[in-house]
């Protein structure tokens, strides 16, 4: 099971809740949360995420990185996405 997907999730909500209510200033976004994992089943991630109404991205975890090139074209590419947003 993704990371023990659905209990892990619950976690992470509830901590997330609690510093969003308690911890954050008004002025600051809401918090996000990370969970890693060393594999993911697709369909328990499907069910896991089904119903959560917060937004929710899924990625592949690499445990190297991309050639410093990529990295820098994709930081220019970002940061000229939300100059215009």
């Amino acid at each position: 099971m993704l990371c023990e997907a659905s209990h892990n999730k619950g976690k992470i909500a509830f901590y997330l809740e609690a510093l969003d209510r308690d911890v954050r200033k008004a002025h600051e976004r809401p918090s996000i949360g990370v969970l890693l994992c060393a594999s993911k089943d697709d369909e328990v991630v499907e069910y896991a995420l089904s119903r959560t109404l917060s937004p929710a991205l899924i990625a592949e975890y690499q445990t190297r990185l991309p050639d410093k090139k990529l990295l820098q074209a994709k930081l220019h590419e970002f940061y000229l996405q939300n100059a215009n947003d």
